[in-house]
């Protein structure tokens, strides 16, 4: 029984369809493996058992009766801990909200629900979302269930710790800076970041509780081990928020349906402004030569016509506007002081993200007016393009690293110490310009950590940069488990 945990949503949700296993022994089988593996992992922080049992003999009682709940009915799945969920507490890792409960389901989460989903856990996520790691004083840390002494990424890590480790039998992340695709990655998962806008944040923490604004590049979007799991999941969460009228698409371009041979491939595995480490660098590389010999077309040459660094830049800027909107007034203050004293030649992390906690309306605009300029070009490099491959992060996983400045820390990087924030280079380049992004396993470290690639592609792209994602498992093998997670 143990190796059913471990298989991907689309099988699990065949086998409950077919009544190969109920939704009472499925989601008693997570269970058990929660009360074996997760202490080791502190994955999955709150449970409600008694509640998801239930719904699960209704979903089996339904069933039985002829009745389809959905394309999910019956599959039993952990929610990360930033999105309300009725019944449960949701804390986005906050002391303040330690007690918080919604009487409603963030829309994402009713879609899940809908679609027949047990919800019976929710996993860990760093303070508000907002770390590379998941720890914070309500549940503690979460490690890697592929080596404990390192982080599982954040801010989903929770989400993809626990998929990894064959705890349930799919997640809900959320990704503003790599929040989907850093844990994925760091994990050896498959994890998706739509489309700006594609799937509602409504009851999404941070904003604050009850807000009803998108954040800017904010997206949410599922965590599974393979790519069918995905496009299940985008296609039952993509869609207008209904209070807010249905002014955007309700569903997505079909993908084009081409095989590996004559795939046109745009690669950018390396920068000067962020390093990759030679560990993954080998693995991204040996990746393109698998797919070269597969017939791909691959051109490592090929970049959009954008300046990186102030790519970048204008992602700090932008990202910083979202998030000064949680902060203090003491923490407004300090950044209004950094600002201040900032360099104008200075295109470092740390200035660019002064600048952005406290520009004015006008310099937003001003940001938001490079940004479209930038997407423009993005658009006109997919009309050559089916998709880019890049890195997620410039390392596999690294060790746990809980010193109160995130910006003072350091992560090595061909022997070398590198800034911890600009490790988002790869993410904030994709995310600042509303693209999809598609995160694969693609090998391993020589020590054994997973090494994960982005799959990218233009705006409403979604199934293409997933199938694509999946085609890669053809020359690069599918999800395995961690060892001693079978």
């Amino acid at each position: 029984m143990s190796d059913i945990a471990q298989r991907p949503a689309t099988e699990l949700t065949a086998m409950l369809r077919e009544r190969k296993i109920s939704s009472v022994e499925l989601l008693q089988l997570y269970l058990d493996r929660v009360a074996r593996l997760n202490p080791a992992l502190n994955a999955i922080v709150y449970m409600d058992a008694d509640a998801a049992m239930a719904r699960a003999k209704e979903a089996d009682k339904a069933l039985a009766a002829g009745q389809s709940w959905g394309p999910l009915h019956g599959l039993p799945m952990t929610i990360k801990d930033s999105f309300e969920v009725t019944g449960m507490l949701t804390t986005s890792g906050a002391p303040e909200l330690r007690n918080h409960r919604s009487p409603y389901n963030a829309v994402a989460v009713q879609r899940l629900v809908d679609a027949g989903a047990v919800i019976f856990g929710r996993t860990n996520v760093p303070l508000y979302t907002g770390d590379l790691q998941s720890y914070n004083a309500v549940y503690g840390t979460t490690n890697n269930p592929w080596d404990l002494s390192r982080t599982p990424g954040g801010s989903s890590g929770g989400a993809a710790a626990a998929v990894a480790a064959g705890l349930c039998g799919l997640e809900l992340g959320s990704d503003i800076g790599g929040s989907i695709r850093t844990p994925s990655g760091f994990c050896g998962v498959y994890g998706h970041k739509p489309s700006w806008g594609l799937v509602p944040g409504r009851g999404h923490i941070p904003g604050p509780p009850g807000s009803m604004s998108e954040t800017d590049i904010g997206v949410f979007g599922p965590i599974a081990r393979s790519s069918e799991d995905l496009e299940m999941s985008v296609n039952i969460l993509a869609g207008p928020d209904p209070l807010m009228g249905l002014a955007r698409p309700t569903g997505l371009p079909a993908t084009s349906g081409k095989p590996l041979r004559g795939l046109r491939i745009a690669a950018w595995i390396d920068d000067p402004i962020c390093p990759v480490d030679r560990t993954v660098g080998d693995q991204l590389q040996a990746l393109l030569d698998s797919l070269a010999k597969a017939g791909a077309i691959i051109d490592d040459k090929a970049r959009p016509d954008i300046d990186p660094r102030r790519a970048f830049a204008t992602f700090v800027r932008l990202l910083m506007s979202v998030m000064a909107t949680g902060f203090p007034e003491h923490v407004l203050a300090r950044f209004l002081e950094d600002a201040k004293q900032v360099d104008g030649k200075d295109t470092g992390f740390a200035a660019n993200s002064a600048i952005g906690t406290t520009m004015s309306h006008r310099q937003w605009l001003s940001a938001n007016e490079t940004r479209n300029h930038m997407r423009a070009r993005w658009t006109e490099f997919f009309r050559n393009y089916d998709v880019l491959l890049c890195p997620i992060t410039p390392t596999a996983a690294i060790p746990h690293d809980q010193s109160p400045n995130q910006r003072a820390r350091q992560i090595t990087v061909n022997g070398k110490p590198f800034s911890y924030m600009e490790q988002i280079f790869w993410a904030g380049l994709i995310g600042m310009a509303l693209l999809p992004s598609t995160a694969a396993p693609v090998g391993r470290t020589p020590s054994g950590l997973p090494v994960g690639v982005q799959v990218v592609g233009p705006y409403y792209g979604d199934l293409t940069t997933i199938r694509v994602a999946g085609l890669l498992r053809e020359v690069a093998g599918a999800y395995i488990p961690p060892p001693g997670y079978g």
